[in-house]
């Protein structure tokens, strides 16, 4: 099918991380999409009729057909548009190993992040404890490469890179200072800010801040999917 003829939109909120991993691998491949956003404290009957399961963003609707869940989304997009920019390997265990790193940042970053500025006393220093050795054991699967991948930016990057919006409030709410303790992880977000992909679809960092501090002041429960769901509230610190 023709480019010209794709109807391509995304149940979208800007500040999310794994919305932004949809727009990222969109823009790497030249796609044209409309962009909805969503209210997630009063879901369009859209969203609720194209993800009816867990009723979360970010859905990719390709000609009338939903695609659900963040690197699944990532995955269909590198495979239906393989022409220009590849972002998983061809190589069959290469693609297991980006694969691989890919559920590790899902199941470690954000989690351990959001406890440890959800929390207080213990609680808290354990899980800034553990995102820092998260964030190590990254660097030592990046050593000195340029990209998780290799010489160009790919999967296991595109993955990660969301979460760069993260870092200042990682850094104000945990009392830590990235780069510092993981100063090769820095440098790698810095190297992918230069591709336009990057930098123009990123949440930037104290805006993200700022939304992080409005939702914990109360109201509705906002829900972020890429595995399970995935809360920002309460944060009573």
């Amino acid at each position: 099918m023709a480019e010209a003829d794709e109807q391509l939109t995304l149940l979208d909120w800007h500040p999310s991380p794994f919305t932004t991993r949809v727009r990222i691998a969109l823009a790497e491949k030249g796609l044209n999409y409309e962009s909805r956003q969503e209210d997630l404290s009063n879901k369009s009957s859209l969203l609720l009729e194209m993800n009816p399961v867990n009723k979360q963003i970010p859905v990719l609707i390709h000609n009338g057909r939903p695609i659900c869940e963040s690197m699944v989304i990532v995955q269909y997009i590198d495979e239906v548009w393989n022409h220009k920019s590849p972002l998983l390997p061809s190589d069959p265990y290469q693609r297991a190993h980006a694969r691989f790193w890919a559920d590790y940042i899902d199941k470690k970053v954000f989690p351990i992040g959001r406890l440890m500025w959800a929390s207080k006393g213990e609680v808290k220093a354990a899980s800034k404890k553990d995102l820092i050795e998260c964030f190590k054991i990254l660097e030592g699967e990046l050593g000195d490469k340029p990209y998780f991948g290799g010489e160009s930016f790919g999967y296991v990057d595109l993955s990660l890179i969301p979460f760069y919006s993260f870092f200042y409030t990682f850094e104000t709410l945990g009392n830590l200072s990235i780069v510092e303790e993981c100063p090769k992880i820095v440098d790698w977000a810095h190297r992918c800010l230069q591709k336009e992909s990057v930098s123009k679809t990123l949440c930037d960092q104290r805006k993200f801040y700022e939304v992080l501090l409005e939702l914990s002041r109360g109201g509705p429960e906002p829900k972020w999917s890429s595995v399970g769901s995935i809360d920002l509230t309460p944060l009573n610190s």
